[in-house]
């Protein structure tokens, strides 16, 4: 069975189905089976069809028996803090559909059931990077943590306390809120760092830094713990595909007019889809 991880759709559904009968048909090439097709976080938000989006995901993974599925990105937590009245909707944000659809509480469980991190065939997939400090393993057991908590009672008390950027800088004596909140950021939003690992969380549009502020991207610093695994991460898209021998990033803009990529474990065969402009660079991303 062949393995592909596609990057971040972000509602981008149509782009979605085009590329998933690539990756099927480069599976059935040498009758391998049905492939395993892991997603690489941000399902949701920004693009033209969010929801046909969400339910297409949902259904592939609850047919396949989990061979399908999606580690969580930061804005699929925002559909969820959104859900829970946490946080207001932002302007460009294209959540309505699913938070008026009939089938709002099933999307929401299903959503908040989703892994932060996954191992599969010596890859390490992850929504936006790993701190240096980290290895796959610890990545792991510490997603772990807080997959626990939202899939526990208390989703609601737990998304409270889960936006901010701080604590910055990992420490293993960090305790409940802080600790999760470390953990969240660094697997769903962290982009640039310094060498001992503080996270940024300004420097967004960017897929390089000023070396005068001492930042870089998280998996160019130096001894980093996972750099003798294979990591996939999406999240980025001013930084574009990046295809090097353990490290690939799958965010190429899908959104913005960029496309949507998927990448086959196996053979490192590249499959794209070309989007159209759904919004527009400025902004966040």
């Amino acid at each position: 069975m062949k393995t592909y991880v596609i990057g971040d759709l972000q509602g981008c559904h149509a782009q979605a189905l085009a590329l998933l009968e690539r990756v099927r048909r480069h599976a059935a090439a040498d009758g391998s089976g049905p492939p395993r097709i892991l997603f690489a976080g941000d399902l949701i938000n920004r693009g033209p069809d969010s929801l046909a989006t969400l339910r297409h995901v949902r259904a592939l993974n609850e047919a396949s028996g989990g061979r399908i599925d999606s580690v969580l990105g930061n804005h699929d937590l925002h559909f969820l803090a959104v859900a829970y009245g946490i946080r207001p909707e932002h302007p460009s944000d294209t959540l309505r559909p699913m938070l008026t659809a009939p089938d709002r509480a099933d999307l929401i469980e299903w959503m908040r059931r989703r892994p932060l991190a996954i191992m599969e065939k010596g890859h390490l997939l992850v929504h936006a990077g790993v701190l240096p400090q980290w290895t796959a393993a610890q990545t792991m057991a510490l997603a772990g943590e807080v997959e626990t908590m939202l899939r526990g009672p208390d989703l609601h008390g737990f998304l409270t306390q889960m936006y901010g950027n701080q604590p910055d800088q990992w420490n293993e004596s960090l305790r409940g809120a802080d600790r999760l909140r470390c953990i969240i950021n660094a697997l769903t939003r962290l982009r640039f760092c310094t060498a001992g690992g503080v996270m940024d969380f300004k420097l967004k549009e960017s897929g390089k830094a000023d070396p005068a502020t001492g930042l870089m991207p998280w998996f160019d610093v130096p001894g980093r713990a996972t750099a003798a695994d294979t990591v996939i991460f999406g999240h980025w898209s001013a930084l574009g595909l990046l295809l090097k021998p353990r490290l690939i990033g799958l965010d190429s803009g899908c959104v913005w007019g960029g496309q949507l990529s998927a990448v086959c474990l196996d053979d490192r065969a590249l499959l794209q889809e070309q989007c159209p402009a759904f919004q527009e660079h400025a902004g966040k991303k």
